[in-house]
């Protein structure tokens, strides 16, 4: 294992690494640091080119988990991603998923990682998105479980691991704004309720990165998750102002740390870690 600081973002889908944690990912990885990402689901069962499932145009779910497999092969190797790992689970229907068996891979993947610091989506999935609140709960749980001696799931082979930092995505209010201006109300319509994203109110937000070099990088990454671009298509006429708060600035809430706190507003996720890491 090198001595270079590493960071692993849990997410649930292909793009979440680019639209939600892509100029931070850039960053780390254009600073040295070792980035790594497991992305829970294939993306199978939505859209081809705003085409819906079913349509004629539309290739299946098993192609399409090719197709969307191979575009964030090539998104990752855009933000610099070290590792990729993909559970193969289903999208919209991870919250369905074996609890143990999820919680069990993402945690044998801590411990072959060994990260110093985790990125996942907050408790509320941004906008209520029941896989990015399930990859929420089960990315927190994993932790727990990488670090426990006495883990007897999938990993339980490899070394117990305790990540020093936590955190989760915090979007404020021009981050919101500018999503909503590319895809419109970010909603989520479950179990007959309509879920609606808020931000983060400022004084909640821990942490913030500069992440202005990186937009080109960010967009590049973007741009290779070809079968999505209708979904993608008003983020080119963006004022940019909305592309500043999407990718110019991301904003993080720490879960936990074991090397610092306080209500001092961080700009560097490994505050803290920089010097004498654990």
């Amino acid at each position: 294992m090198s001595d270079a600081l590493r960071l692993l973002a849990v997410l649930a889908h292909p793009d979440d690494e680019s639209l939600g944690f892509g100029g931070t990912l850039a960053k780390c990885a254009a600073e040295g640091i070792e980035t790594h990402l497991v992305t829970a689901t294939h993306g199978q069962s939505g859209r081809f080119r705003g085409h819906p499932p079913g349509s004629s145009e539309h290739p299946g779910a098993e192609a399409l988990a090719a197709i969307r497999e191979k575009e964030l092969h090539a998104a990752a190797e855009a933000l610099g991603i070290r590792s990729l790992a993909m559970l193969g689970y289903v999208d919209k229907q991870l919250d369905a998923a074996p609890p143990r068996e999820v919680i069990g891979r993402i945690a044998a993947n801590v411990r072959r990682v060994r990260p110093h610091v985790v990125v996942t989506f907050d408790p509320e999935g941004a906008y209520g998105h029941p896989d990015h609140v399930a990859i929420s709960q089960f990315a927190a749980a994993a932790l727990v479980a990488a670090a426990d001696p006495g883990h007897d799931g999938e990993g339980a082979d490899l070394a117990p691991h305790a990540a020093a930092k936590l955190y989760f995505v915090a979007w404020p209010e021009p981050a919101m704004a500018a999503y909503e201006a590319a895809f419109r109300r970010m909603t989520s319509h479950v179990d007959g309720v309509e879920r609606e994203g808020r931000p983060w109110p400022d004084w909640a937000i821990t942490t913030v990165i500069d992440t202005r070099p990186y937009w080109n990088t960010v967009w590049r990454a973007v741009s290779c998750h070809e079968s999505q671009i209708t979904a993608y298509e008003r983020l080119a006429t963006l004022s940019p102002e909305h592309h500043e708060a999407l990718w110019g600035w991301q904003s993080f809430y720490r879960v936990y740390s074991t090397v610092n706190g306080g209500r001092t507003r961080e700009t560097d996720l490994f505050e803290g870690l920089r010097d004498g890491r654990r």
